[in-house]
């Protein structure tokens, strides 16, 4: 993989070069690292293709192959999908299959009541859900159960009741800064803020939230160089550019945080020879930094990009067209 440089940093988003980055992630089959990531191969693909979604590049990634994969990671006996053939399911690895078969319109390719049913059996009586069978349970878990049942058009098959202790569970999981962590007690972070405000959106219950206290700590999270940070006296990260915008996003707090620093501090991270964002200028570039590098960006309005839904992490028109869109507002398209 190549690095970013903060010597050859540039003010505009290298889009072919990005896109040429991802592509050629698919086609690096020989590679040592694309064998070590198996186990992060349906995330990776939902990564790089949104993240051309939001490009405008769509296509650039074969359709009819796409598809492929995901049908063959496919676990018969669970009724959901895995990482990688022959990986066993997870809850991770079937959102992401179901938002890449949503996106490449081929939902009707899964066997959509086993995948209901593989969900609901990760339900907890306390509201959590869990990520598979080996019940490991976290918010991430929650927000990728309510979400796959939103995009199957199965929220209902979680009963009134259940659907209640979920709603009652993220909000056990709030702090007193406004925050929320992966369970109970846990610290407030912003990935996992995001999570628990992307749920209770889906399960229209954001009113639990406390937008204001919220919004604040999310606004912090900025530093000085523009970066934004996951909890205090951290580090700043670019991933975070979608963890706290999509929050802030869908509680209309855009205009909290300093826009155009943390847009300079993106394309900071870009590598300018080879394309692919990383986490901070000069470090590895990776497909999950270009994706939420790019997926902050267009959030902040960055000219020539797609509209990005901040609840569901993918393109707005889509989910505009499933009716599933929750309100929020992105800042506006600036013109080229």
């Amino acid at each position: 993989m190549s690095s970013s440089s903060p010597a050859a940093s540039t003010s505009k988003l290298l889009v072919p070069l990005h896109v040429s980055y991802i592509k050629a992630l698919g086609e690096a089959k020989d590679d040592l690292a694309y064998h070590l990531t198996a186990h992060l191969r349906m995330n990776a693909i939902y990564w790089g293709l949104t993240a051309l979604c939001v490009m405008d590049a769509k296509d650039t990634l074969d359709r009819e192959e796409t598809i492929a994969f995901v049908m063959s990671c496919w676990d018969d006996e669970a009724g959901a999908f895995g990482a990688h053939p022959e990986h066993d399911a997870h809850i991770l690895a079937t959102l992401s299959a179901i938002q890449i078969l949503v996106i490449q319109d081929a939902l009707d390719r899964v066997d959509i009541p086993r995948v209901v049913s593989f969900i609901l059996s990760l339900h907890r009586p306390s509201g959590v859900f869990a990520g598979d069978a080996f019940g490991e349970t976290d918010t991430r878990f929650l927000y990728c159960a309510v979400s796959a049942l939103s995009l199957l058009g199965s929220l209902s098959a979680l009963s009134k009741d259940a659907r209640q202790r979920t709603i009652d569970y993220v909000v056990q999981c709030k702090n007193f800064d406004g925050g929320f962590g992966n369970r109970i007690g846990a610290e407030s972070h912003a990935g996992q803020v995001w999570v628990c405000v992307a749920a209770l959106a889906i399960l229209d219950a954001r009113d639990k939230v406390d937008d204001d206290t919220l919004g604040w700590w999310l606004a912090e999270r900025q530093l000085p160089n523009g970066g934004l940070n996951g909890r205090p006296e951290k580090l700043e990260d670019v991933c975070y550019s979608h963890w706290v915008l999509s929050s802030l996003s869908i509680l209309n707090k855009l205009h909290w945080i300093d826009a155009d620093k943390l847009e300079a501090f993106i394309l900071s991270a870009q590598d300018p020879e080879h394309g692919g964002i990383a986490d901070r200028p000069d470090n590895v570039v990776d497909v999950f930094h270009t994706f939420f590098g790019v997926a902050g960006l267009s959030l902040l309005g960055y000219p020539g990009l797609v509209d990005l839904d901040p609840v569901y992490c993918m393109p707005a028109e889509v989910i505009a067209k499933m009716g599933l869109r929750k309100g929020w507002a992105a800042i506006e398209r600036r013109d080229a």
